[in-house]
């Protein structure tokens, strides 16, 4: 037989607040004791947060505001903690990714940040068809480190992948061939990674014109670094007026500002065969121009041909511009979590990040 008796101590919880007055409730706690075991269970009040001071749409509250704010603002805003503050927002996160469920993806975005200084990186992976991140974890960007994800999703899942989208990093292709992994995905080198390369070989130029140049030449040249790699549609009229001086001083600059635009159309092409005639096309402009930056970017590009390849197929035009948009919301996330020495609030944060409020 059972019995049950309220608890006579007060209990107070903070609620949302009333204009500028703080609210709290005042609830009393029924408990309920086993008289075959002498077990106490306390009610449970499915209105109060994991923290039973505050209630749970105060702490979605404080999760919201914390999306865009920084925790030392809410907590002197709401006049709370630091610590209880970020405990409110990780019950917040916990919850979106409750009801965001578990993820099956289709096609997956494979890509490390570094956390710390000394080369200490974390792999995330995100489904690119639904745009959010689905798992970060590991110890480094190594095989074993991805092979986590593979085993945490399970072979059935796996099985149902059928694009992988990452960098040349060769330990994230040798953990997706594995068996039972995804050896069935295909594998897409992501662009953005592609034409870093390609911009860093046009700056590497830029340089040497800049070192083949001496005096008053030199101006034509210098402080143009962030125009050269700028695509023209993104140049404002005082930047396009500017680099054109500077072409019909430096003519050579302009023919790799040229190759350096042209090579975008790769990406537009509908089946492979006429991607790989562009690119031949495109490598042999360079044959004449004794520039070895660009050189090394072409046959870094024919090493790696078959993931590039892989992107002109029809059936493999995935949402790529998610990358490259995530990647600046992570450095953003970064720069307010800088400081921040719980990586499990950064891996909520970054799992959350591209979810919708609650």
């Amino acid at each position: 037989m059972s019995w049950t008796y309220y608890d006579k101590r007060p209990r107070c919880a903070r609620d949302l607040s009333c204009g500028d007055r703080h609210v709290y409730l005042t609830y009393s706690l029924r408990r309920v004791q086993c008289s075959g075991c002498g077990g106490v269970k306390s009610e449970r009040l499915d209105w109060l947060a994991d923290n039973p001071l505050y209630t749970k749409r105060f702490a979605l509250f404080v999760g919201r505001r914390c999306r865009e704010t920084p925790i030392q603002e809410v907590a002197e805003e709401l006049r709370l903690d630091w610590h209880t503050v970020k405990e409110l927002d990780k019950q917040y996160m916990r919850e979106q990714l409750r009801r965001a469920g578990n993820p099956a993806p289709r096609v997956i975005g494979i890509d490390e940040i570094a956390i710390a200084k000394g080369h200490q990186y974390r792999i995330v992976v995100s489904d690119l068809e639904r745009s959010r991140p689905i798992w970060f974890g590991g110890q480094d960007r190594s095989e074993a480190s991805l092979d986590e994800f593979f085993a945490g999703l399970g072979p059935g899942k796996c099985s149902k992948i059928r694009w992988a989208v990452m960098d040349r990093w060769q330990a994230f292709r040798n953990s997706t061939r594995k068996e039972g992994h995804a050896p069935q995905a295909a594998i897409l080198y992501d662009k953005f990674h592609v034409l870093k390369h390609l911009g860093e070989a046009m700056d590497q130029v830029r340089k040497r014109e800049y070192a083949r140049r001496s005096g008053k030449d030199r101006r034509f040249v210098k402080g143009q670094r962030y125009a050269l790699l700028s695509h023209w549609e993104n140049l404002s009229l005082e930047g396009r007026k500017a680099l054109r001086l500077r072409f019909k001083a430096n003519k050579r600059l302009n023919t790799a500002y040229l190759l350096k635009e042209s090579f975008d159309q790769l990406w537009d092409y509908q089946t492979p065969g006429w991607a790989r005639r562009f690119f031949s096309q495109w490598r042999d402009a360079l044959r004449w121009q004794r520039w070895q930056p660009f050189q090394k970017f072409a046959q870094m590009i024919e090493a790696h041909w078959d993931g590039i390849e892989a992107y002109g197929h029809e059936e493999n035009k995935v949402p790529l511009g998610f990358v490259e948009g995530f990647n600046n919301k992570l450095r953003t996330i970064q720069r307010r979590a800088y400081g921040l020495r719980d990586e499990e609030y950064l891996r909520l944060k970054i799992l959350t990040c591209m979810l919708s409020k609650l």
